[in-house]
Order: structure tokens, then C-alpha cells, then sequence
């Protein structure tokens, strides 16, 4: 297992179209994959449980995966935070 915390950096925060690039990236890899905020847990293969998370700008997301492509999958997630989900 994998974990690495990301603090939201794009200013809109994880809206639709970020939730459903997170969700088009976890769906890539073979490794369970959850992102946690505030001991809230959600698939990040289902974009309703990633849009449930609310997660707004400044606040901080773990990324956990687990399998065999855990580390692969989390630096896939995290450079979609890094780059502000292309928004700015």
C-alpha cells in the first residue's frame, strides 16, 4: 500500500470535470485506488464518490492504492493535482 497527501491547489476544487479525471486515470491501473478527506473515504473509480468527497481548494486528499501498480498509479493522480486539472 501507497499513500501520499495532496493539498487541492486548483481553485474550483474537485468539481465534475476534475472527479471525472481522477476517475479516467484510476480506471487505467489494476490497483485499488481511494482518496481520503477528512476520514471520508471514497473509490476513485466511481466519480459520485469522488465528487462526494467535496473537496475544495486548499483542503488536503490522501491518495491510498494498493496492487501491483500502486506506486504508478498514485503519481498518476497526484500530477492531475500538480497540474491543476488543466484549469489554470
Amino acid at each position: 500500500m501507497i499513500e501520499k497527501d495532496i493539498q487541492v491547489i486548483n481553485s474550483l476544487g474537485i468539481h465534475a470535470r476534475p472527479a471525472s479525471m481522477i476517475v479516467q486515470t484510476a480506471i487505467k491501473f489494476k490497483s485499488s485506488i481511494s482518496l481520503i478527506k477528512d476520514g471520508a473515504s471514497a473509490d476513485a473509480k466511481s466519480i459520485m464518490s469522488v465528487m462526494m468527497l467535496a473537496a475544495a481548494c486548499n483542503s488536503t486528499v490522501t491518495v491510498r492504492a494498493t496492487g501491483p501498480d500502486e506506486g504508478e498509479a498514485v503519481n498518476a493522480i497526484a500530477s492531475l493535482f500538480d497540474q491543476k486539472f488543466n484549469e489554470e
